[in-house]
């Protein structure tokens, strides 16, 4: 993903735990701060949402936006779930992905994310945006994983 913003955390869950977590789209707004409203478009009777409208409000960044949604994971949970701006407003952009892969102390996520706005903002102003989005989002997805 070219400019995106990468961060990690360990939870500590086994990585199915974490991925039942990250599936669960509807669920979202109970617990992160950003995601105000979710809606699952389509799903194509594997279980996984495969296309998803989402309100978001980030400060900066508000909009309702949908996401085509890939599930390249496995059994016990490890792999990555990706995602691909189909249509917003705002939003130019909002490519991401979540890889989860098992470690000693449980699982091992790293986030990847790129968001593009429709209006000129300056690169560094993105990309502060983007590391606000992923730090919040991996210490929400932690704090939500480790209290069920």
């Amino acid at each position: 993903m070219a400019d995106s913003t990468e961060s990690s955390i360990v939870i500590n869950a086994e990585p199915g735990a974490v991925l039942d977590v990250i599936a669960d789209l509807e669920a979202y707004p109970e617990w992160t701060g950003e995601i105000k409203n979710v809606t699952i478009l389509a799903e194509e009777g594997d279980g996984w949402p495969d296309r998803v409208e989402m309100t978001m409000d980030a400060g900066v960044i508000k909009d309702t936006y949908v996401l085509d949604y890939e599930w390249d994971v496995t059994e016990d949970g490890t792999g990555q779930v990706s995602w691909t701006l189909v249509e917003a407003s705002v939003l130019k952009a909002m490519d991401g992905a979540y890889t989860l892969a098992a470690v000693a102390e449980g699982t091992l996520v790293e986030y990847r994310l790129l968001v593009d706005l429709k209006i000129p903002v300056l690169g560094m102003l993105k990309r502060k945006a983007e590391k606000v989005i992923i730090e919040t989002a991996l210490k929400e997805l932690k704090k939500r994983v480790e209290s069920l």
